[in-house]
């Protein structure tokens, strides 16, 4: 064993990730501790890389995969039992995790460019009994460009996202970027943290601000009426089709608006946005219009591809933990256990991303599983 623990010694330092965690807080009794937590935090990212849905599935790969994991560390006691691990990660803080996570990310990546998408989704299994609380509610940060998660912040349910994003912005570094919101967190104290980081902001407009969406409403519609010609505007348009759908987008950007800062004293507010989208399916044509509010100064032909960027966490982040990890099928229940397990599948995300090659996330995963050689090209990125 003597060799085994050298061996790891000596290749340590590519599992660039695990410095990173190193003062996560292990609320274990020091003499008690047989798994040790760097070791817990490799196993489980690198199991969840190779396709592990579960914690009985990480515990069984690191049974098999012993040899594997002692490349990197001793291992002296083999791994831990599916309970034994459970427990430990719902000891583990949530909060200090999703720091560490967003250190580690920002070594990666240093500042973001361009859309910042902050969105949230629920894991729906999470709940327990009927009785039991709420399923936890997660809110991302997701650098659309990039296609990486940044950080994270669990919350109880999606009413408290307001709540949830500030302290999220406090974690990011995010000077530069465009962070873009949907309209439950269209809220000044949320504009003006953004603005306090030196970013900018794209938040959708909806109800939830008073009369702020009727008078951008009503003076559109006035506007519009007019051909805008009281209004500094620039305009834009963009058709899409595929699988036999065509939807047209016109971006029309209002650059004047201290109309509409008198009355309404926004932090940063440099414009007004309306998207009218005519979407043909099957013969059947849909007609929508969106309105945003932006701290930005830019033509419409530029803010439009900016304001489909958010959909980036849906497609990009969402869909994929669901489909590709299962997201909404995790049954951890207990403590912190839920929200750290999602945070280890953002750092897995992360990892298959930055990995070489055209093959889908899915295929990766599975190659990660068959080839050992590739799963540690992925971790020690």
């Amino acid at each position: 064993m003597d060799d085994v623990a050298c061996d790891a010694g000596a290749l340590s330092e590519t599992v660039v990730f695990l410095g990173h965690f190193k003062d996560l807080p292990d609320g274990r009794q020091s003499a008690k501790v047989r798994y040790p937590l760097d070791e817990v935090l490799l196993l489980c990212l690198v199991a969840v890389i190779a396709g592990a849905e579960t914690i009985t599935d990480i515990a069984r790969f690191g049974d098999r995969k012993l040899d594997l994991l002692r490349r990197f560390r001793p291992f002296l006691e083999g791994v831990p039992s599916h309970d034994h691990l459970g427990d430990i990660l719902a000891s583990l803080d949530a909060e200090h995790f999703q720091r560490c996570f967003v250190a580690w990310v920002a070594s990666l990546t240093g500042a973001p460019e361009g859309v910042v998408a902050i969105d949230g989704k629920t894991v729906r299994r999470s709940k327990g009994s009927r009785n039991a609380e709420e399923p936890i509610h997660m809110v991302s940060a997701f650098a659309a460009r990039q296609r990486l998660v940044l950080g994270q912040v669990k919350v109880a349910d999606k009413a408290n996202e307001i709540l949830a994003i500030p302290k999220l912005l406090d974690m990011l570094a995010i000077e530069g970027a465009i962070v873009t919101i949907d309209a439950m967190g269209c809220q000044r104290t949320i504009a003006q943290k953004v603005l306090d980081k030196k970013a900018d902001y794209i938040f959708a407009l909806k109800g939830n601000q008073g009369t702020l969406r009727d008078d951008v409403e009503l003076f559109a519609a006035e506007q519009k009426a007019r051909n805008f010609k009281d209004a500094t505007v620039s305009r834009a348009s963009t058709v899409d089709g595929n699988h036999g759908r065509i939807e047209t987008r016109d971006i029309t950007v209002i650059h004047d608006v201290d109309w509409l800062q008198k009355s309404h004293q926004w932090p940063g507010l440099k414009s007004v946005v309306m998207v009218q989208s005519t979407r043909e399916v099957a013969g059947k044509i849909e007609r929508e219009t969106r309105f945003y509010i932006t701290s930005l100064v830019l033509v419409a032909n530029l803010i439009g591809p900016l304001i489909r960027d958010h959909w980036a966490v849906e497609n990009s982040l969402h869909w994929v933990l669901d489909m590709v990890f299962r997201d909404d099928a995790c049954r951890l229940r207990t403590d912190h256990a839920p929200a750290n397990f999602t945070t280890i599948k953002h750092m897995a995300l992360n990892l298959i991303r930055r990995a070489p090659g055209k093959d889908s996330l899915r295929l990766k995963r599975k190659v990660a599983a068959w080839d050992d050689e590739f799963l540690v090209s992925v971790i020690s990125r």
